[in-house]
């Protein structure tokens, strides 16, 4: 079977779940967890539509959801509601006995994308060309199984929003500079928060495979990696000017992979569960304008009504890649798994597994 073959054969969805109504598809999904049990399990993250995000065991971000799995131990199947790189880190921390499944294979991340290992290899050789080995690598869980594995060979280790603080201060302790993988928005937010200057830290651009810096190589203490969340990204100054204007009194809260402007210029910035928890010790009346995802912003405004909530954004979409899984798509990978065929199994390489898995080892190790 070539290429293609294969990805139409993973990625096409057969008509019979297409054309099931939405009551003939949740009534399915409940049918196969009723009749699997314990044996299976459904993490959902938080950027899920509705329609999926009901049927979670476990609902929380990606790293939460990748330690839920390998918690349950009596989980045999898990299905992933998520995106490619989730399921990978859930393979890497389940058991052998344990298989990972993504319902459709086309959610991925645009971000954890835009480092690839290829281009990550060729950039680390450049940069100790020039700096030496004065140099620790970080990349943000939202990055391929291959990108971990080599900052866990290169004795680096995996970051997350909630603890990026904590592991930019762990990676300074240990070498004179790092390099920030694969985005640049939280790595320059969080190393700015730590007293770093903007001037101190250098951007690493794949694509046209050079250094941008304002100083000389030797007063560099960050490089960023040239990457960004597609949908954090377009969050914008003019996004808050507009709502202070409309709406004075708003609190206005958004994630660090927003942009260094926008952080700056907002209320409140944190990671996802940061956002939910400070919206719901909130005192009731209060109103917010949120900067992230939209399927999550959703669910907040109906989760308290009691208060104003609204998009930063008004015109955001949601997140194209974490969109891709609905209904027919769950039904179908569980249909599957119920007849025991296996179809969208996420499997790491046994080799970039052990040595992602040290990259979140040292990471966990200081939680």
């Amino acid at each position: 079977m070539n290429l293609l073959d294969t990805l139409v054969k993973t990625t096409s969805i057969p008509d019979y779940f297409r054309f099931m109504n939405r009551e003939e598809l949740e009534e399915r999904v409940r049918e196969v967890k009723a009749r699997l049990g314990k044996k299976l399990f459904i993490p959902g993250h938080h950027y899920q539509k509705d329609e999926v995000f009901q049927f979670a065991d476990a609902t929380g971000d990606s790293l939460k959801l990748a330690q839920y799995s390998a918690e349950n131990k009596d989980a045999e199947a898990i299905v992933f509601c998520g995106v490619h790189f989730m399921a990978e880190t859930a393979d890497i921390l389940t058991a052998e006995n344990q298989t990972v499944y993504l319902p459709d294979m086309r959610a991925g991340c645009s971000m954890a994308d835009m480092a690839d290992i290829f281009q990550t290899e060729r950039a680390w050789q450049e940069l100790i060309d020039l700096l030496g080995e004065t140099i620790i690598p970080l990349t943000y869980v939202n990055s391929t199984a291959a990108i971990k594995a080599f900052v866990g060979r290169h004795h680096g280790a995996t970051v997350t929003s909630s603890n990026a603080e904590k592991m930019v201060k762990w990676a300074l302790e240990r070498n004179k500079r790092l390099l920030f993988l694969p985005d640049q928005h939280l790595g320059r937010n969080t190393a700015f928060n730590l007293g770093i200057k903007l001037e101190e830290m250098a951007v690493w651009d794949p694509i046209l495979h050079r250094l941008e810096t304002r100083v000389e190589i030797d007063k560099i203490k960050v490089i960023l990696w040239k990457g960004h969340c597609s949908v954090h990204e377009n969050f914008t100054v003019e996004n808050i000017l507009q709502t202070r204007e409309q709406y004075p009194e708003m609190n206005i809260i958004v994630h660090p992979e927003c942009r260094r402007e926008v952080v700056a210029l907002s209320d409140y910035a944190g990671s996802t569960n940061y956002i939910i928890d400070r919206i719901k010790e909130s005192k009731a009346g209060s109103s917010w304008a949120i900067g992230t995802e939209m399927n999550l912003v959703k669910r907040i405004i109906h989760q308290y009504p009691d208060k104003h909530i609204v998009s930063l954004n008004p015109h955001m979409c949601p997140c194209l890649t974490m969109n891709r899984i609905d209904l027919p798509h769950l039904v179908w990978c569980l249909d599957q798994i119920d007849k025991g065929e296996n179809h969208h199994v996420i499997k790491v390489d046994a080799e970039i597994a052990k040595d992602a898995k040290l990259a979140l080892q040292r990471m966990l190790d200081l939680a």
